[in-house]
């Protein structure tokens, strides 16, 4: 029986992430296979949220068609997801959401009350009405140096700052290093839900100026009860187990540590909801069925498209 391909897949549904490098991937019926030297390995690519392709990897067209038609975002990244450089898009086909998202980005007491909504999400117990976006965003400095302090404090793995340079993230000690592995990690998940909810990764509410500010807007929703423990952890498993100086081995163990805490969150059922919640939409629930034809626009409002308006001969 073919595909309906007007059915849309659950978001919740999926499995978090797969980071691949140094590898062919090529379509395998259905599905793809990731080929290495003489070993083939499977991928379950309509279970799958996010594939990060890095160095080395050799796609083929068809494996990018069907990844694609089984609603996966591929995104091309550096080594070991460090970098972000292009991704593909969803399977949304309806613009609601991102009309709503730009009438609410442009309408400044809507910005405002969507920036309100999401330190709201992120911190329940802080009340933010009447407070200014300078107090807010003071609150949310305190907190979050908070979040370090008890995770530096539960896993043992000293603390000092957040530093880490964007043109080199090598040149950090090794918490900073995990933590920003992982955020790139969250980034990515982020992302995919996104653009698979129809919305703009670029029109950013606390974030502005880049294509993906509202990418970050979102993944700071998860990462003190996500990267944060996640990246210490990682790095106290790797400080008590490693045989040598291989920075490539912590970066495994964060990847494993990240799928672990994104599973035990439940951040991919959480994503659309909570997304729905800051843009005070009626539902959280994904849509089932793309759109056929899009609308025409007329004055306020619009048509139906797909139709010829000449009038009969």
């Amino acid at each position: 029986m073919p595909k309906n391909l007007r059915i849309l897949p659950k978001l919740r549904d999926s499995l978090s992430f797969l980071y691949v490098e140094h590898a062919i991937i090529e379509q395998d019926a259905m599905a793809i296979v990731m080929i290495r030297k003489d070993e083939r390995t499977p991928i379950p690519i309509a279970s799958i949220t996010t594939l990060m392709v890095g160095p080395g990897v050799s796609i083929t067209h068809a494996a990018i068609r069907a990844i694609s038609d089984n609603g996966c975002m591929v995104i091309w990244c550096g080594e070991r997801a460090s970098r972000f450089y292009a991704s593909g898009t969803g399977e949304t086909r309806s613009a609601a959401n991102l009309l709503l998202q730009v009438r609410l980005c442009v309408d400044d007491e809507g910005h405002m009350e969507v920036v309100r909504r999401m330190y709201t999400r992120r911190f329940p117990n802080m009340d933010c009405t009447g407070m200014s976006l300078q107090q807010i965003r003071g609150l949310e400095g305190i907190r979050m140096r908070e979040a370090y302090k008890m995770a530096s404090k539960t896993s043992g793995v000293k603390w000092t700052k957040r530093e880490y340079k964007t043109e080199d993230w090598d040149d950090s000690d090794d918490i900073n290093r995990a933590l920003s592995y992982a955020n790139v990690i969250l980034y990515g998940i982020c992302h995919a839900a996104i653009i698979s909810l129809g919305f703009s990764t670029g029109l950013g509410f606390v974030h502005t100026g880049k294509m993906l500010s509202f990418v970050y807007d979102v993944a700071d929703l998860y990462k003190a009860e996500t990267t944060i423990p996640a990246a210490f952890s990682a790095v106290a498993q790797w400080l008590r187990t490693r045989k040598d100086e291989s920075r490539g081995e912590l970066d495994r163990t964060v990847r494993v540590q990240c799928r672990q805490v994104f599973n035990a969150q439940k951040i991919l059922k959480r994503l659309p909801e909570d997304i729905a919640w800051i843009f005070s939409m009626e539902r959280g629930s994904e849509g089932v069925d793309a759109l056929t034809t899009g609308n025409l626009w007329d004055n306020d409002e619009s048509i139906q498209g797909g139709k010829n308006y000449a009038g009969e001969e």
